[in-house]
């Protein structure tokens, strides 16, 4: 064989690694040319297939035609060029072909329905089962809308016995649960592709289809949890093939009906080509109807006018893309069904156009919105009607019954009322305009000085309608807003203090009442409670703590006794949870727990447990504190119940966090991650998807990881890693973020990205003061590395690793990276067994001197270490010997090495059997390669006897299987 076609097979072996695409494709095709100039008939079949595999798992299969037809002249005139193997491809890739036929509109469907009677010729001269070709019926079929026959195509496929040529478990249950799920069968298709799903049979696209075309399936039988699910787990599988648009269509049709749109438009964003790639024309037309299904959904939530992603070269609202995706899909369908004599193509179509949202939104746990996504902005909206004078009478009359009942709904109550103040025409009345005022300082997310001026306003306006109560509370709660401000404290305190002596008095003469009193007294505690936080130092911290204390006392001094007046229970409450928050910033937990639940019991007890919110949520943190997870859950779950139809979004956010802390630590991480679920949907809706919302993807990344959900994992890390910032979230969050993505990227055997998120968190840990993360880190990118095959990277991963456990004296580690190295050194060939034998020899030196110091405790385990060194080596002579086992000495060296790692198991303790039986059974079959079964019957037999009573992990189950295994190997030889 020459050189050059040596290096034409290495070629395409090698490009059949590359990703799918025009350069993998382009390289075929050079390749093909180099094998027809080579003169080498076999070679040239190898590359005809080469191409062949190419332009199918790509965006050109329309050229696999020709090639094909190629191939099988080639077959038919000179079968003698075909080996075994490239004549099982050539049938198998009859189905590819005949397939793909549908697929293009320009055929004839005489063309089609001939290539599948030549098919089915062959494969029964050849003797193969008919089983492929019923299931290339079936598609030609569904493609038709020919029920009969497909329903008769579908019961001889499954009939027909599988032979070599029927396609892969996993592909034929993908389209079986296909068809199930176009015939409306959805639960039946699920089952059917259970097996998929669940990993038992996969291929080089398998899950992926399934779990694309699963998604509507799941959200239409009720299960939108698990459709979730498969979006994040498949989204990332399909991502980087370009031959799975098809899917891709499936995922931003699930997205956008399901209130994901701007996750959709992101997907969509992601490959400009697919609107254009016209290799294949009944993927593109899907890719187009759900483009469209996805511009109309945006356009009917007012955003037609939002810029959006589309086909590259032209800038697109969604409302014009909208036109231009449907009229593509439909011209499409039109020309199938021209070709077809049918208008199956076309129906389907526009029944996918028309499809409503099957959920109003369905968080996902990831955030769209990338700066290459416009944000979703909305179109201004048409000015309301104004309302009717007989409209503001009932819009009063319900703000004043919320405002009495102390509802939060009252602050919108009062900005209803305002606003058809001053469109209705009907004037409002000072007290009326004072409520207004008031209640936008308090619900109107004003600044805090703006908000102290709108209580100012309202003061004033009250005691112009003669309610000096009133206008004494409104000062009051100006008073505390300009506490708020930076160094506002001791103003605040100043000028609230006359206010409080005034309505005091007004109370004393039955002027004012005692919520309004009390109103006042609470304000004076809270801005004493921001003098705390603004202390300069610990004495003045004191002080003010004592003050603060001292005001939460009067303000219970007088509303207990006063408990049943109207608005005095949330009072009581107030004081009870400022004396909580005294005990917790003297370090009084306990103390803080019990003011924090009395003060939530107060508001339950009266009747307005939106009130016991605030307490309830320091209550649950208090007790998580104290590991009291139980009472901590209770307290969370109560606030989330009370607080959830009140609170703003940002505040339901914090809820479903701070009950998602307390499940995770009390174990319960399955309802923690949908805790935390909830609480990136809600931040998402606050606008705090950066902030907040990243937060929770981060916790709810590393709860899917606990939960062996490495998928999903790895999409919401992934996600989640350009929203966290070392300023923003600290460096602690985004190590651990990228920690966990290593691990699920690991279990999900991607070795090769694993490495580079655990490196890049190595080198954010190489600045801590604490060097064991920057070890570990480093040492977990080593083992990735080597895993990925990439030795030398691994060697100088490990290396650095080496070093760091070095320093921190951790000798295990450190020698386990040496042993590594050894074993990269003769994987490698270079330096080889020599180098390879130092780095054990080095590893040897560092057990020994740190058992020479006598470190307490730690004996065993550096035996064990010692132990475990000695027998690698005798492993890695053994593995680097050239000669026969009677030929080498180097067997006996090994040999020696293996049973001082023996006698230093025993040594180390009883609780290292397995290890030491292992190796024994390793000195076994040394002993057998030298020709001494005596020996080797003996070691066997020893293993056999300390195992004869089993073990709790299964170890003694296996070594007794191996001893056995060695003792026929003899027996036989």
């Amino acid at each position: 064989m020459s050189a050059d076609v040596s290096a034409i097979r290495r070629a395409m072996e090698e490009n059949g690694r590359e990703p799918e695409g025009p350069e993998r494709n382009a390289r075929a095709e050079r390749l093909l040319a180099e094998a027809e100039s080579a003169g080498e008939a076999a070679l040239l079949v190898e590359a005809l297939v080469h191409q062949l595999e190419v332009y199918n798992y790509s965006s050109e299969r329309d050229k696999m035609f020709v090639p094909f037809a190629r191939l099988l002249r080639l077959w038919d005139e000179r079968p003698g060029d075909f080996d075994e193997f490239t004549a099982y491809r050539l049938f198998w890739m009859f189905k590819w072909v005949s397939g793909s036929l549908v697929d293009q509109p320009h055929i004839p469907l005489a063309a089609i329905e001939k290539w599948q009677g030549e098919m089915e010729r062959r494969y029964r001269l050849a003797g193969h089962s008919e089983r492929a070709v019923r299931q290339g019926e079936l598609e030609i079929a569904r493609h038709l809308g020919d029920l009969p026959r497909a329903e008769r195509a579908y019961a001889a496929w499954r009939a027909a016995d599988r032979d070599r040529m029927a396609n892969c478990h996993a592909c034929e249950l993908h389209d079986q649960g296909d068809w199930l799920a176009e015939r409306g069968r959805d639960a039946e298709a699920l089952e059917v592709w259970a097996p998929v799903l669940n990993g038992e049979h996969t291929c080089a696209h398998e899950p992926h289809a399934v779990l694309a075309a699963s998604l509507l399936p799941l959200l239409r039988t009720g299960r939108p949890e698990a459709a979730r699910a498969h979006h994040l787990r498949g989204y990332r599988m399909v991502r980087p093939m370009e031959s799975m648009r098809g899917s891709t269509a499936r995922h931003i049709e699930f997205c956008a009906l399901t209130g994901n749109e701007a996750r959709a438009l992101e997907i969509l964003a992601e490959r400009p080509s697919y609107f254009t790639d016209s290799g294949n024309p009944a993927s593109l037309m899907e890719y187009l109807a759900v483009t469209a299904l996805l511009m109309d959904r945006l356009t009917a939530l007012g955003h037609g006018g939002q810029p959006v992603p589309g086909p590259a070269g032209t800038g697109w609202t969604a409302a014009a893309l909208a036109a231009h995706a449907r009229a593509g899909a439909l011209e499409l369908a039109a020309r199938f069904d021209e070709r077809n004599g049918t208008g199956r193509v076309g129906t389907l179509v526009r029944e996918r156009l028309e499809l409503r949202p099957l959920v109003d939104r369905l968080p996902l746990g990831v955030r769209a919105g990338r700066p290459a996504v416009p944000a979703l902005v909305p179109e201004p909206a048409a000015p309301a009607p104004e309302p009717a004078s007989a409209d503001l009478a009932a819009l009063l009359a319900e703000a004043r019954r919320l405002s009495d009942a102390q509802h939060p709904g009252a602050g919108a109550a009062w900005a209803a009322v305002s606003r058809a103040g001053e469109t209705g025409g009907a004037g409002l009345s000072d007290h009326d305009r004072a409520c207004v005022e008031d209640h936008r300082a308090m619900y109107g997310a004003l600044e805090p000085a703006g908000a102290a001026e709108a209580f100012e306003t309202a003061a004033r306006l009250y005691a112009a309608a003669d309610d000096p109560g009133e206008a004494a509370a409104a000062a009051g709660r100006a008073g505390y807003a300009r506490a708020l401000e930076p160094g506002g404290a001791d103003g605040a305190l100043a000028s609230v203090t006359p206010v409080l002596e005034r309505v005091l008095a007004l109370h004393a003469e039955g002027a004012a009442t005692a919520r309004q009193a009390s109103a006042v007294l609470v304000c004076r505690a809270r801005i004493l409670g921001r003098a705390v936080e603004d202390a300069a130092d610990e004495t003045a911290a004191r002080q003010a703590l004592t003050a603060l204390e001292q005001g939460a006392r009067a303000l219970l001094a007088f509303a207990e006794p006063l408990r049943g007046e109207a608005g005095v229970a949330t009072r009581i409450a107030e004081g009870l949870e400022l004396l909580g928050d005294v005990a917790a910033f003297r370090g009084d937990a306990h103390g803080a727990l019990e003011r924090y639940e009395r003060a939530a019991a107060e508001t339950g007890a009266a009747g307005l447990p939106w009130y016991g919110v605030e307490c309830l949520a320091k209550a649950a943190g208090v007790a998580a504190q104290l590991e009291e997870y139980e009472r901590a859950e209770a307290a969370a779950r109560a606030a989330l119940e009370h607080g959830a139809p009140f609170v703003p979004a940002r505040g339901r956010a914090r809820l479903h966090l701070r009950l998602a802390e307390i499940l995770a630590a009390g174990g319960q991480f399955t309802e923690a991650a949908e805790q935390a679920l909830d609480g990136a949907h809600w931040a998402d809706e606050s606008g705090e998807s950066a902030t907040l919302g990243a937060h929770a993807r981060h916790l709810l990344g590393g709860w899917l990881l606990r939960l062996d959900r490495a998928a999903e994992a790895a999409a919401v890390l992934e996600a989640v890693l350009p929203d966290l910032t070392a300023e923003e979230h600290g460096e602690g969050a985004v190590v651990q973020t990228l920690w966990w993505l290593g691990e699920a990227l690991t279990a999900l055997r991607e070795p090769r990205e694993a490495a580079v998120h655990w490196l890049r968190a190595a080198d954010i840990a190489r600045g801590w003061p604490g060097q064991r993360d920057h070890a570990m880190l480093a040492n977990l990118a080593a083992q990735a590395l080597y895993r990925a095959g990439l030795d030398a990277e691994a060697e100088l991963a490990y290396a650095r690793a080496g070093e760091l456990w070095r320093g921190l004296g951790d000798v295990p580690a450190l020698v386990r990276t040496l042993r590594v190295r050894a074993w990269i050194a003769v994987r490698e060939g270079r330096p080889g067994p020599a180098a390879a034998r130092a780095f054990m020899a080095e590893a040897v030196r560092e057990c020994e001197a740190a058992l020479g110091r006598g470190a307490a405790g730690e004996a065993p385990r550096l035996l064990v270490e010692l132990a475990d060194t000695h027998r690698q080596t005798g492993e890695l002579i053994a593995h680097a010997c050239p000669g026969e086992p009677g030929e080498a000495p180097e067997y006996e060296e090994a040999l020696g090495y293996v049973d001082r790692a023996v006698a230093l198991y025993a040594e180390a303790g009883d609780g290292f059997d397995p290890l030491r039986t292992s190796a024994e059974l390793v000195a076994g079959w040394l002993e057998a390669d030298l020709g001494r079964p005596d020996a080797a019957r003996e070691r066997a037999r020893r293993v056999l006897g300390i195992h004869s009573g089993g073990a709790p992990d299964g170890t003694g189950e296996e070594r007794r299987a191996e001893a056995e295994a060695l003792l026929r190997y003899v027996d036989r030889a």
